[in-house]
C-alpha cells in the first residue's frame, strides 16, 4: 500500500480544492482518461464536493492533462501536490516522475487517492501526508502542482516562495484574478503588494485560462494557471525590511510617496525602528524629534521619487527608495 502519514502538527485551517471524482458515469470515464488509466477506480461510491470547504472537481481530462504538460515533469523529479483529491491529477504524476508527496486535508480525498493506485504499479511512489498545507513542513521537491482555493492563496504562495531548498517551478491554478495580480505590471490595477514581493522573488509565466464550466460544481469566477519559477540567486535584499515599507506604501498605492509616508501613525513607526536599530549597533539616538519626517522630505524629494505614487513604481525603483531611506538610518522592520 502506498504510505500516509499525519504531521505532529494539527491542522485547523481550510482544505484545498481538489481534482476529485464525478457523479456519473461519463464524468467517471472522463477522470478515468484524464488519469491515464483504464481499469481500477475508486470505486461506485463517489465522493461528494464540499463547496463549503471550497472543493470545486476538476472534469475536463484536456485541462488535467494541459498542466502536467505544462509541468515539466521529468522521471527523476519528487513532485508536491497540493490537493490530490481523487487522484486525477495524482496519478498522471506519478506515471512521469519518481515520487510524489501529496498534502490532503480532507481525510475522505486521502482514501479515495489510495484506493485510486492500491494494485498499480505506481502505488510505491505516492506517499500521502494527511493535513493542513499551510502548517505542513514541506517535505524536499522538484516541481509542485496545486489547484488552490482563493482563501489560502496568498499565504500558500509566500511559503513556497520562502521554502528551501529551491525548486524548479510550481505549476499552480488559482482564481483568474488572483493569478492575473501575479503578474500585474504598475499602473495596472490590480498591481499590489502581492504582484511586487511575488516579482521581487520569482519570475511568473501566465499559462492557461480555465472556465468556470471545467468544474463541478461551477466556481463563481475563471481559473487561470501559472508557473513560478524562484530567482536563484535570490535578491540580495532583507525581505522582512523590503515587505516593511511595501507593505506601508500600497496601504494607499494611489496617493503620493509623501502623503503615504509624512501621516503620524507612519512617523511614529519609523521614529521607533530608527531608535531600536540605534540600540542594536550601539549608536547614539539623535534628540531631534523631526528628523524623521526632515529624511522622508528629502528622499521623497529626489528627481526619481518625487510626486511619485507606489502604484506607478516598479522593482528597481522600490529597490533605489529602500535604499535611499536605509542608508540615511531609516527603516521599515
Amino acid at each position: 500500500m502506498p504510505k500516509s502519514r499525519k504531521p505532529k502538527t494539527k491542522s485547523s485551517g481550510i482544505p484545498y480544492a481538489i481534482i476529485g471524482s464525478k457523479s456519473n458515469n461519463k464524468e467517471r470515464r472522463n477522470d478515468l482518461v484524464a488519469a491515464g488509466v483504464g481499469g481500477k477506480s475508486s470505486g461506485t461510491n463517489l465522493v461528494a464536493p464540499n463547496t463549503g470547504l471550497g472543493q470545486h472537481f476538476l472534469k475536463n481530462p484536456a485541462v488535467v492533462t494541459a498542466i502536467v504538460e505544462k509541468a515539466g515533469i521529468k522521471s527523476t523529479d519528487v513532485v508536491l501536490e497540493i490537493g490530490p483529491g481523487t487522484g486525477n491529477m495524482t496519478v498522471p504524476l506519478l506515471q512521469k516522475s519518481r515520487k510524489v508527496n501529496a498534502i490532503e486535508y480532507d481525510d475522505r480525498m486521502t482514501r479515495e487517492v489510495l484506493k485510486r493506485v492500491e494494485g498499480t504499479s505506481e502505488e510505491h511512489k505516492l506517499t500521502i501526508i494527511q493535513g493542513d498545507a499551510i502548517k505542513v513542513a514541506f517535505p524536499f521537491f522538484d516541481v509542485c502542482v496545486a489547484n488552490v482555493p482563493y482563501q489560502i492563496s496568498s499565504a500558500l504562495v509566500f511559503k513556497l516562495l520562502s521554502h528551501r531548498p529551491m525548486f524548479r517551478c510550481a505549476v499552480m491554478m488559482f482564481q483568474e484574478e488572483f493569478a492575473l495580480r501575479l503578474s500585474a505590471r504598475p499602473g495596472e490595477a490590480l498591481y499590489c503588494r502581492l504582484s511586487v514581493n511575488c516579482q521581487l522573488l520569482a519570475k511568473v509565466d501566465q499559462l492557461m485560462k480555465v472556465g468556470r464550466n471545467n468544474f463541478r460544481p461551477p466556481p463563481k469566477v475563471e481559473s487561470r494557471v501559472v508557473r513560478i519559477e524562484l530567482r536563484n540567486p535570490p535578491p540580495p535584499v532583507n525581505f522582512s525590511e523590503w515587505d516593511g515599507m511595501i507593505r506601508l506604501l500600497f496601504n494607499r498605492k494611489n496617493k503620493t510617496l509623501r502623503s503615504v509616508l509624512k501621516t503620524k501613525s507612519i512617523i511614529k513607526i519609523l521614529e521607533s525602528n530608527m531608535k531600536t536599530h540605534a540600540a542594536l549597533n550601539n549608536k547614539m539616538v539623535d534628540n531631534d524629534t523631526k528628523l524623521v519626517e526632515r529624511i522622508i522630505d528629502e528622499v521623497v524629494d529626489l528627481d526619481q521619487f518625487k510626486d511619485q505614487r507606489a502604484g506607478k513604481l516598479d522593482l528597481d525603483d522600490f529597490l533605489e527608495l529602500l535604499v535611499q531611506f536605509n542608508r540615511r538610518g531609516i527603516h521599515f522592520a
